[in-house]
């Protein structure tokens, strides 16, 4: 496995957990010095423990040693990073360099598998990096991957399905093989050419930030007209045609995923000659969702908060991971800090990455209550469980004045009006004590 960010460790773990023999290299060797002696870089439930587990046992190991790990390995798994580019291309920087080291260290036939998020047509460029170092026989296959953070073993446990992108036979046996354990409840492995499994990763994520970008456009018009979004969502999901999931309303999707994958999906589509005019509507409906929560706070607030406090509650993107890269906390933050306010924030696991981005122009807390003392209102931005169903008496009685802000629609308002709180919600209508 080369990489061992959020992909390469899931899979890592998980594939040593049926009972396969994992090598996992990484450049940086402080993380490497650390995953061997049990410290998981990145908060993800069950991960630590199934790597410390499978480690003990043997199956799993970490090294900075590309060739050993290469020339041990019979599937080679590239799982590294893809950040985005200033055009919003996915940058194969890293996935080329990896290719061409996997090249280098052959020492007889090969199996190479893009895990990574890659373009259409990285199968072919990561082939002809190996083979332009190389004389010994390689099949690449794209096999992307559908994982959910803060669900992500289950999800590898457990998938949907399994889409293998390959033309040679041999080398989709071998990753039907390796995928059996997981498939047992009668799930699909879909096999299929590599520009058409590259390509279904993109369309997966673009079609599910469609839905939520559409979901928020909804609620912003029933705020207009008076409707209620919840009950909407609700009218909506129970048609089969639709479905529940990814219809709930809040301040714009954010991750490592959604974002780079909508603007890299129409980059491609850019350099095809053709347009994606759906999601570049969607792009801009999350950009303007980001500033939603400021605009309710500059009507309740105004736009001057000097002097005044602001409490988070959340700074995750999603609730069980430690993830901040593009998460509407970021926009909401720095809006509040550009307005002059002072931020009290409060997040069960992103405490540190906050403090990595935000440094001393925040002031972090241990709990969420502590973060309501004094402050002149309370904005929710992650709906961990931890929120769900607070004391609202104390909050009531810590903060300066009851004005809650809550992004994620996670109380219900007529309660909050009766609590005595001035509560603004997506979708719904502003209540007032």
């Amino acid at each position: 496995m080369i990489g061992t960010g959020y992909v390469g460790l899931v899979a890592g773990a998980c594939f040593a957990e049926t009972g396969n023999t994992v090598i996992c290299v990484d450049v940086n060797a402080e993380k490497v010095e650390g995953l061997q002696r049990g410290v998981v870089p990145i908060y993800e439930p069950g991960l630590e423990e199934t790597i410390r587990r499978n480690a003990t046992a043997g199956r799993i190991r970490f090294t900075t040693d590309t060739k050993e790990a290469v020339q041990a390995s019979h599937v080679i798994f590239i799982a590294v990073g893809t950040p985005q580019g200033e055009d919003g291309s996915a940058d194969l920087t890293h996935v080329i360099s990896a290719a061409r080291q996997i090249g280098e260290a052959m020492n007889g036939s090969k199996i190479v598998v893009d895990k990574s998020t890659v373009p259409v047509g990285t199968a072919q460029l990561v082939s002809d990096a190996i083979r332009a170092v190389t004389s010994h026989p390689v099949s690449v296959v794209s096999n992307p991957e559908f994982l959910k953070e803060g669900n992500a073993l289950e999800d590898f446990l457990k998938p949907d399905r399994v889409v293998i992108g390959a033309d040679d036979s041999e080398a989709r046996q071998v990753m039907e093989d390796l995928y059996a354990p997981f498939m047992r409840t009668g799930k699909p492995i879909l096999c299929m050419d590599a520009r058409s499994a590259e390509m279904t990763k993109y369309a997966a994520n673009a079609f599910l930030a469609t839905k939520i970008s559409f979901m928020n456009e909804i609620a912003n018009l029933c705020e207009a007209v008076g409707a209620d979004v919840g009950r909407v969502r609700e009218g909506m999901g129970t048609d089969v045609r639709i479905g529940a999931h990814f219809l709930f309303p809040g301040p714009g999707y954010g991750g490592s995923c959604f974002p780079k994958d909508v603007k890299a999906l129409s980059k491609t589509a850019s350099d095809a000659g053709a347009t994606l005019r759906i999601l570049e509507a969607v792009q801009a409906v999350n950009d303007h969702q980001k500033r939603v929560i400021l605009q309710k706070v500059d009507q309740e607030l105004g736009n001057d908060l000097t002097g005044r406090t602001i409490a988070i509650w959340g700074l995750a993107f999603k609730p069980k991971t430690d993830d901040m890269r593009e998460a509407p906390s970021l926009t909401v933050i720095r809006g509040l800090l550009e307005r002059g306010a002072r931020v009290v924030a409060h997040d069960p696991e992103a405490m540190k990455e906050a403090r990595r981005v935000f440094g001393e122009n925040i002031h972090l807390v241990e709990s969420p209550y502590e973060a309501c003392t004094g402050a002149d209102a309370l904005v929710i931005l992650t709906e961990w469980n931890t929120y769900q169903r607070p004391n609202f008496e104390t909050i009531h009685r810590l903060l300066k004045a009851p004005v809650i802000f809550d992004g994620r629609n996670i109380y219900n308002p007529e309660r909050m009006k009766q609590a005595g709180f001035v509560y603004h919600s997506i979708g719904r209508r502003v209540v007032r004590p």
